[in-house]
Protein backbone atom coordinates (compact mmCIF):
# COMPACT_ATOMS: atom_id res chain seq x y z
CA UNK A 1 0.00 0.00 0.00
CA UNK A 2 2.81 2.39 0.91
CA UNK A 3 4.67 1.43 -2.30
CA UNK A 4 1.72 2.36 -4.47
CA UNK A 5 1.37 5.69 -2.70
CA UNK A 6 5.06 6.43 -3.24
CA UNK A 7 4.82 5.77 -7.00
CA UNK A 8 1.92 8.15 -7.56
CA UNK A 9 3.89 11.40 -7.08
CA UNK A 10 6.55 10.18 -9.52
CA UNK A 11 3.95 9.42 -12.16
CA UNK A 12 2.38 12.80 -11.53
CA UNK A 13 5.73 14.53 -11.99
CA UNK A 14 6.43 12.70 -15.23
CA UNK A 15 3.02 13.55 -16.60
CA UNK A 16 3.52 17.18 -15.66
CA UNK A 17 6.91 17.31 -17.40
CA UNK A 18 5.54 15.70 -20.53
CA UNK A 19 2.58 18.04 -20.60
CA UNK A 20 4.83 21.04 -20.08
CA UNK A 21 7.14 19.97 -22.90
CA UNK A 22 4.19 19.38 -25.18
CA UNK A 23 2.72 22.78 -24.37
CA UNK A 24 6.11 24.43 -24.87
CA UNK A 25 6.49 22.67 -28.22
CA UNK A 26 3.05 23.82 -29.31
CA UNK A 27 3.83 27.36 -28.22
CA UNK A 28 7.11 27.37 -30.13
CA UNK A 29 5.51 25.94 -33.26
CA UNK A 30 2.64 28.39 -33.00
CA UNK A 31 5.09 31.23 -32.50
CA UNK A 32 7.07 30.24 -35.54
CA UNK A 33 3.88 30.04 -37.57
CA UNK A 34 2.77 33.47 -36.43
CA UNK A 35 5.15 35.21 -38.82
CA UNK A 36 5.55 35.23 -42.59
CA UNK A 37 8.07 37.06 -44.79
CA UNK A 38 7.50 38.59 -48.19
CA UNK A 39 10.56 38.67 -50.44
CA UNK A 40 11.88 41.76 -52.20
CA UNK A 41 10.24 42.30 -55.58
CA UNK A 42 7.04 40.58 -54.42
CA UNK A 43 3.79 41.45 -52.70
CA UNK A 44 1.90 39.16 -50.31
CA UNK A 45 -1.74 38.21 -49.83
CA UNK A 46 -3.33 36.61 -46.78
CA UNK A 47 -5.08 33.32 -47.45
CA UNK A 48 -7.45 32.24 -44.66
CA UNK A 49 -9.00 28.78 -45.02
CA UNK A 50 -8.57 29.06 -48.79
CA UNK A 51 -10.02 32.56 -49.07
CA UNK A 52 -7.85 35.45 -50.26
CA UNK A 53 -7.76 38.74 -48.41
CA UNK A 54 -7.49 41.90 -50.50
CA UNK A 55 -4.90 43.44 -48.16
CA UNK A 56 -1.60 43.91 -50.05
CA UNK A 57 1.51 43.07 -48.00
CA UNK A 58 4.81 44.71 -48.93
CA UNK A 59 8.24 43.08 -48.64
CA UNK A 60 9.23 42.22 -45.05
CA UNK A 61 7.93 40.22 -42.05
CA UNK A 62 4.20 40.13 -41.25
CA UNK A 63 2.07 38.60 -38.47
CA UNK A 64 -0.47 35.92 -39.31
CA UNK A 65 -2.79 33.53 -37.52
CA UNK A 66 -0.88 30.27 -36.98
CA UNK A 67 -2.25 27.17 -38.71
CA UNK A 68 -5.12 29.26 -40.07
CA UNK A 69 -3.56 31.81 -42.38
CA UNK A 70 -0.87 31.55 -45.01
CA UNK A 71 0.76 34.29 -47.07
CA UNK A 72 1.09 33.73 -50.82
CA UNK A 73 3.63 35.80 -52.74
CA UNK A 74 3.12 37.42 -56.13
CA UNK A 75 6.17 38.36 -58.19
CA UNK A 76 5.96 42.00 -59.33
CA UNK A 77 9.38 42.11 -61.02
CA UNK A 78 9.79 42.22 -64.80
CA UNK A 79 9.39 38.69 -66.14
CA UNK A 80 10.01 37.27 -69.60
CA UNK A 81 7.51 35.16 -71.52
CA UNK A 82 8.67 33.52 -74.77
CA UNK A 83 6.27 32.05 -77.33
CA UNK A 84 6.59 30.36 -80.73
CA UNK A 85 3.80 31.11 -83.19
CA UNK A 86 2.98 29.76 -86.65
CA UNK A 87 0.98 32.03 -88.95
CA UNK A 88 0.55 33.12 -92.56
CA UNK A 89 1.44 36.45 -94.11
CA UNK A 90 -0.88 38.54 -96.29
CA UNK A 91 0.53 36.85 -99.41
CA UNK A 92 -0.07 33.42 -97.78
CA UNK A 93 3.56 32.69 -96.97
CA UNK A 94 3.97 30.44 -93.88
CA UNK A 95 5.77 32.32 -91.09
CA UNK A 96 7.15 31.00 -87.81
CA UNK A 97 7.68 33.71 -85.22
CA UNK A 98 9.55 33.59 -81.91
CA UNK A 99 8.41 36.43 -79.64
CA UNK A 100 9.79 37.48 -76.24
CA UNK A 101 7.60 39.69 -74.02
CA UNK A 102 8.76 41.40 -70.84
CA UNK A 103 5.84 42.03 -68.50
CA UNK A 104 5.12 42.74 -64.83
CA UNK A 105 2.18 42.53 -62.42
CA UNK A 106 0.48 45.69 -61.21
CA UNK A 107 1.12 45.69 -57.44
CA UNK A 108 -2.14 47.37 -56.51
CA UNK A 109 -4.14 44.84 -58.54
CA UNK A 110 -2.40 41.66 -57.41
CA UNK A 111 -5.49 40.54 -55.48
CA UNK A 112 -7.74 40.78 -58.55
CA UNK A 113 -5.23 38.87 -60.67
CA UNK A 114 -4.73 36.04 -58.19
CA UNK A 115 -8.40 35.86 -57.17
CA UNK A 116 -9.75 35.78 -60.73
CA UNK A 117 -7.03 33.92 -62.65
CA UNK A 118 -4.56 32.37 -60.21
CA UNK A 119 -0.83 31.86 -60.23
CA UNK A 120 -0.75 30.27 -63.72
CA UNK A 121 -1.69 33.51 -65.48
CA UNK A 122 1.38 33.27 -67.71
CA UNK A 123 0.09 30.13 -69.43
CA UNK A 124 -3.61 30.95 -69.07
CA UNK A 125 -3.53 34.58 -70.29
CA UNK A 126 -0.17 35.74 -71.65
CA UNK A 127 0.86 32.93 -74.00
CA UNK A 128 -2.54 32.60 -75.75
CA UNK A 129 -2.78 36.41 -76.10
CA UNK A 130 0.68 36.59 -77.73
CA UNK A 131 -0.13 33.83 -80.22
CA UNK A 132 -3.49 35.31 -81.20
CA UNK A 133 -2.17 38.87 -81.67
CA UNK A 134 0.96 37.78 -83.58
CA UNK A 135 -1.20 35.79 -86.01
CA UNK A 136 -3.57 38.73 -86.43
CA UNK A 137 -0.81 41.28 -87.11
CA UNK A 138 1.25 38.96 -89.33
CA UNK A 139 -1.74 38.41 -91.63
CA UNK A 140 -1.83 42.16 -92.42
CA UNK A 141 1.66 42.31 -93.99
CA UNK A 142 3.25 40.64 -97.03
CA UNK A 143 6.17 38.41 -96.13
CA UNK A 144 8.80 40.85 -97.42
CA UNK A 145 7.33 43.69 -95.34
CA UNK A 146 7.58 41.55 -92.21
CA UNK A 147 11.33 41.62 -92.79
CA UNK A 148 11.69 45.21 -93.98
CA UNK A 149 9.26 46.67 -91.42
CA UNK A 150 10.23 44.56 -88.43
CA UNK A 151 10.09 47.51 -85.99
CA UNK A 152 6.66 48.59 -87.23
CA UNK A 153 5.31 45.05 -86.86
CA UNK A 154 6.77 44.74 -83.34
CA UNK A 155 5.23 48.09 -82.38
CA UNK A 156 1.78 47.04 -83.59
CA UNK A 157 2.00 43.74 -81.71
CA UNK A 158 3.08 45.62 -78.58
CA UNK A 159 0.13 48.05 -78.80
CA UNK A 160 -2.45 45.29 -79.17
CA UNK A 161 -0.88 43.13 -76.46
CA UNK A 162 -0.69 46.07 -74.04
CA UNK A 163 -4.41 46.72 -74.40
CA UNK A 164 -5.27 43.03 -74.08
CA UNK A 165 -3.22 42.37 -70.92
CA UNK A 166 -4.29 45.62 -69.25
CA UNK A 167 -7.69 43.98 -68.70
CA UNK A 168 -5.94 41.53 -66.36
CA UNK A 169 -3.79 44.13 -64.59
CA UNK A 170 -0.64 42.99 -66.41
CA UNK A 171 1.83 45.58 -67.69
CA UNK A 172 3.73 45.04 -70.98
CA UNK A 173 7.21 46.54 -70.55
CA UNK A 174 8.81 45.49 -73.83
CA UNK A 175 8.37 43.12 -76.77
CA UNK A 176 10.97 41.68 -79.14
CA UNK A 177 10.50 39.67 -82.31
CA UNK A 178 13.46 37.35 -81.86
CA UNK A 179 13.11 35.65 -85.22
CA UNK A 180 10.99 35.41 -88.36
CA UNK A 181 11.40 32.07 -90.14
CA UNK A 182 10.08 31.50 -93.67
CA UNK A 183 9.99 28.52 -96.02
CA UNK A 184 13.10 27.52 -97.98
CA UNK A 185 11.39 28.37 -101.29
CA UNK A 186 10.62 31.89 -100.09
CA UNK A 187 14.17 32.39 -98.82
CA UNK A 188 15.54 31.29 -102.22
CA UNK A 189 13.21 33.69 -104.05
CA UNK A 190 14.33 36.56 -101.79
CA UNK A 191 17.97 35.72 -102.45
CA UNK A 192 17.38 35.59 -106.23
CA UNK A 193 15.57 38.92 -106.11
CA UNK A 194 18.42 40.53 -104.21
CA UNK A 195 20.93 39.24 -106.77
CA UNK A 196 18.80 40.62 -109.63
CA UNK A 197 18.51 43.99 -107.88
CA UNK A 198 22.28 44.14 -107.40
CA UNK A 199 22.88 43.32 -111.05
CA UNK A 200 20.35 45.94 -112.17
CA UNK A 201 21.97 48.50 -109.91
CA UNK A 202 25.40 47.67 -111.33
CA UNK A 203 24.10 48.02 -114.91
CA UNK A 204 22.48 51.35 -114.04
CA UNK A 205 25.71 52.61 -112.49
CA UNK A 206 27.69 51.47 -115.55
CA UNK A 207 25.26 53.32 -117.82
CA UNK A 208 25.55 56.48 -115.77
CA UNK A 209 29.35 56.21 -115.86
CA UNK A 210 29.34 55.83 -119.66
CA UNK A 211 27.01 58.80 -120.03
CA UNK A 212 29.21 60.93 -117.79
CA UNK A 213 32.35 59.94 -119.70
CA UNK A 214 30.64 60.75 -123.04
CA UNK A 215 29.54 64.13 -121.73
CA UNK A 216 33.08 64.80 -120.55
CA UNK A 217 34.46 63.99 -124.00
CA UNK A 218 31.89 66.24 -125.68
CA UNK A 219 32.70 69.02 -123.30
CA UNK A 220 36.43 68.56 -123.92
CA UNK A 221 35.92 68.60 -127.72
CA UNK A 222 33.75 71.70 -127.47
CA UNK A 223 36.40 73.41 -125.37
CA UNK A 224 39.13 72.55 -127.88
CA UNK A 225 36.99 73.74 -130.79
CA UNK A 226 36.23 76.98 -128.99
CA UNK A 227 39.92 77.51 -128.28
CA UNK A 228 40.82 76.87 -131.93
CA UNK A 229 38.11 79.29 -133.02
CA UNK A 230 39.52 81.97 -130.74
CA UNK A 231 43.00 81.37 -132.08
CA UNK A 232 41.76 81.77 -135.65
CA UNK A 233 40.06 85.01 -134.71
CA UNK A 234 43.35 86.31 -133.31
CA UNK A 235 45.22 85.72 -136.61
CA UNK A 236 45.37 88.99 -138.70
CA UNK A 237 47.46 90.05 -141.78
CA UNK A 238 49.70 92.17 -139.57
CA UNK A 239 50.27 89.18 -137.27
CA UNK A 240 51.16 86.98 -140.27
CA UNK A 241 53.64 89.60 -141.56
CA UNK A 242 55.15 89.95 -138.10
CA UNK A 243 55.65 86.18 -137.86
CA UNK A 244 57.32 86.18 -141.29
CA UNK A 245 59.69 88.93 -140.20
CA UNK A 246 60.52 86.99 -137.00
CA UNK A 247 61.32 83.89 -139.03
CA UNK A 248 63.53 85.88 -141.43
CA UNK A 249 65.37 87.55 -138.57
CA UNK A 250 66.15 84.18 -137.03
CA UNK A 251 67.38 82.92 -140.37
CA UNK A 252 69.54 86.04 -140.82
CA UNK A 253 71.12 85.51 -137.42
CA UNK A 254 72.20 82.06 -138.51
CA UNK A 255 73.43 83.24 -141.99
CA UNK A 256 77.22 82.99 -142.50
CA UNK A 257 77.35 85.76 -145.17
CA UNK A 258 77.49 83.51 -148.17
CA UNK A 259 74.69 83.24 -150.64
CA UNK A 260 73.60 79.74 -151.42
CA UNK A 261 74.29 78.31 -154.81
CA UNK A 262 70.98 78.10 -156.61
CA UNK A 263 70.33 76.33 -159.88
CA UNK A 264 67.22 76.19 -161.93
CA UNK A 265 66.28 79.86 -161.49
CA UNK A 266 65.05 79.53 -157.91
CA UNK A 267 64.84 82.69 -155.86
CA UNK A 268 66.82 83.14 -152.66
CA UNK A 269 65.14 81.98 -149.50
CA UNK A 270 65.57 85.46 -147.92
CA UNK A 271 63.63 88.48 -149.09
CA UNK A 272 66.50 91.02 -149.31
CA UNK A 273 64.12 93.84 -150.23
CA UNK A 274 62.18 93.37 -147.11
CA UNK A 275 65.36 93.39 -145.05
CA UNK A 276 66.53 96.51 -146.81
CA UNK A 277 63.27 98.29 -146.16
CA UNK A 278 63.44 97.29 -142.53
Amino acid sequence: MDAEVSKSPKRTNISFVISSLLIAFIVVVAGLNSFASVQYGHVGLYKTFGKLNDEILGPGIHLKMPFVQTVIQVNTQVTKAETDTSASSKDLQPVSTHVAVNYSVNKEAAFNLMNNIGGSFDTVIISPAIQEIVKEVTARYPAEDLIAKRDVVAGEISDHLTKRLAKYDLIVNDINIVNFKFSDAFNQSIEAKQVAQQQALKAENDLKRIEIEAKQKVAQAQAEAEALKLKKQEITPDLVQLKQIEVQEKALEKWDGRLPTVTGGATPFIDLDSLGNK
